[in-house]
């Protein structure tokens, strides 16, 4: 089988530099902290292990050790992404805690704190995602029986000018207020040039079908990867890393068909493919809770539900609501996003199928299989909450 492709060679093919996200620099700076509380040394680099195995190194731009605690920055390299948070110094201050504490987070000066529901954090929590959270809890570890410490710290992760930065993102739209997020599922900040990115994903359709494969897979991140990988058994080749492009994998599998195209992503971007948008990205478009709205009105939300939809501050707000109420919103999502997709398609012999997911990978919303693709009419039909 021809070989080449999927999201690492997509990532060659443009030619772009990748960068690291907030998360990952926190954590450079948390072990680097915590390394110095525990052997009086900051090291620098400081290298951290990513979710996928790599091992960056990490320059710090700022240390101070004094009073039981350790204050270690990094400034984040964002690569070639326009990124907002590109040159923004993360430090991450570790403070010792006692035997049984476990790790504690805080937020700093310009880290966010969850004000809404509809996150994936409680309210009050600072605005540090769980992965993250999980992968600076790793180094901790690591750290701890590397020099004898037992893992029981505060880290406060702070962002200079990180209020100010987060003026330029929708943090304050969705609840989180006074700073940014610290973000990231793989540590790497992938760059988007939309030609260059455009054209690997046309590259990508190329090597699957030159491969043989018959059915590929759309997807908006890793995590959608992980997922439809597992629920179909497909290959690396198989799967296109789409990012918010849906109209550009639409539009070159509608020329350069396969029997079958599978569009999985988290369900606030698929819901903007449910309502007509063909460019996914927060900057270009967004999630229209009114629509949703109505969708879930067909689905049998009652008025009151509607108007809580309505109002709720991010789309994963509106689904937990439905589901709550016993509304299958996911999969009225999936099934009104296909029906989009195979209106672009204009009739090539592609059978479709989406799947919604939460941010940690369980499927919330699935449709049944549609189109003139030799797979139309096998769908499992609805998945929701199956993982």
């Amino acid at each position: 089988m021809t070989s080449g492709g999927g999201r690492e060679a997509q990532l060659k093919h443009t030619g772009l530099r990748p960068g690291w996200t907030t998360g990952a620099c926190a954590t450079a700076a948390t072990a680097a902290a915590y390394t110095a509380l525990l052997t009086g040394e900051f090291p620098d680099p400081v290298t951290v292990t990513l979710p996928k195995g790599q091992t960056p190194s990490f320059a710090l731009t700022a240390e101070r050790l004094a009073g039981g605690t350790a204050m270690a920055a990094v400034t984040k390299d964002a690569g070639d992404d326009p990124d907002v948070t590109h040159g923004a110094v993360i430090r991450s201050t570790v403070r010792l805690l006692p035997p049984g504490s476990g790790v504690v987070f805080r937020a700093g000066e310009g880290v966010g704190t969850v004000t809404l529901p509809g996150l994936p954090l409680e309210v009050g929590e600072p605005a540090i995602n769980p992965v993250p959270r999980q992968l600076m809890r790793e180094h901790v570890a690591e750290v701890a029986a590397r020099h004898g410490g037992a893992g029981d710290v505060e880290i406060t992760v702070s962002v200079d000018g990180g209020a100010e930065i987060a003026r330029s993102t929708w943090n304050p739209r969705i609840g989180i207020l006074g700073g940014l997020s610290i973000l990231g599922t793989t540590g790497i900040v992938v760059p988007y040039s939309c030609s260059a990115w455009i054209d690997s994903i046309r590259r990508g359709v190329d090597v699957a079908r030159a491969g043989g494969l018959t059915h590929v897979a759309g997807c908006t991140g890793s995590t959608s990867e992980r997922t439809v990988a597992t629920l179909y058994d497909l290959p690396e080749i198989a799967l296109l890393d789409m990012g918010d492009f849906a109209g550009a994998v639409l539009k070159y599998v509608r020329r350069h068909p396969v029997d079958r195209l599978t569009v999985c992503g988290g369900f606030a971007k698929l819901s903007k493919l449910a309502a007509g948008h063909l460019d996914l990205h927060s900057a270009r478009s967004q999630v229209d809770r009114a629509f949703l709205a109505d969708l879930a009105v067909t689905g049998g939300a009652s008025e009151s539900l509607a108007a809580e939809i309505t109002a709720a501050n991010t789309g994963l707000a509106a689904l937990r609501l439905c589901e709550a109420a016993g509304v299958p919103l996911g999969d009225l999502v999936a099934a009104r996003a296909r029906d989009e997709a195979l209106a672009v398609l204009r009739g090539a012999p592609v059978a479709v199928d989406v799947i919604c997911i939460d941010r940690a990978g369980v499927v919330v919303g699935r449709s049944e299989v549609a189109g003139p693709g030799p797979g139309s009419g096998s769908g499992s039909g609805s998945g929701s909450g199956s993982a």
